[in-house]
């Protein structure tokens, strides 16, 4: 599905070039739940971004289901994250002054491709399998923080995606609530074949996937742990 060869991304630090990745290759495969794994500052997140066509790399080659996307311009690359791929991040990242429902809803209201389903519908199916119908008027600050990142997770999901990028998705979030938001994460891959790839420092999350790959200092590495 996703393959990146030989990528590299450097950044500028005032007149300085920090190269974050060095010649990274890597495949992630169709319905395949990988975690990356890596300390702070190990270039993970940076990575997980080229992945997911929020970065482009400085140098190296992106594939996506056989096809060349590494230069792709801004609006392309844009339509290819609306038709392809789910974010879901830490901090959530939900709008406050709309509900629970029209948060789920947004990326189909405002996605640059043509949708030929009804988002409110699906939104709320959605809502429905993970258990917070009863908070779809509810405005984010009012729920907890385990419901928050199920409100995320639909998110990620409403425009069909094949496959779903989690930044630390458990990051903020206590054992219990953590430990729920994994599970989900497993029947999303087991039973709806939705690729998942987690970004992880944390041990206990990365054993919840089914391949692990590592990363220090922006190489991939063996295990180091």
């Amino acid at each position: 599905m996703i393959q990146l060869i030989n990528v590299c991304k450097d950044y500028l630090v005032g007149a300085d070039k920090i190269r974050i990745l060095h010649d990274i290759s890597l495949v992630i495969k169709d319905k395949e739940f990988v975690a990356i794994q890596g300390s702070s500052g190990s270039g993970k997140s940076t990575l997980m971004h080229i992945m997911g066509f929020l970065d482009i790399p400085t140098s190296g080659t992106i594939l996506l289901d056989g096809k060349d996307v590494s230069r792709l311009s801004d609006d392309n690359l844009s339509k290819v994250r609306s038709e392809h791929v789910g974010f879901i991040f830490q901090q959530f990242n939900l709008i406050n002054n709309l509900t629970v429902l029209e948060n789920v809803m947004l990326p189909a209201i405002y996605s640059r491709s043509e949708t030929n389903f009804d988002f409110k519908k699906k939104a709320e199916k959605l809502l429905i399998r993970f258990g917070i119908y009863d908070r779809k008027d509810y405005y984010p600050n009012k729920i907890s923080g385990g419901q928050q990142q199920k409100v995320a997770i639909a998110r990620a999901l409403i425009m069909g995606p094949k496959v779903v990028f989690a930044d630390e998705p458990t990051g903020n979030l206590d054992s219990k609530n953590g430990a729920e938001i994994m599970k989900l994460l497993g029947e999303l891959n087991r039973d709806f074949g939705v690729t998942i790839v987690i970004v992880t420092h944390e041990e206990y999350i990365a054993s919840k996937a089914k391949r692990k790959v590592f990363i220090k200092d922006g190489f991939l590495v063996k295990k180091y742990l």
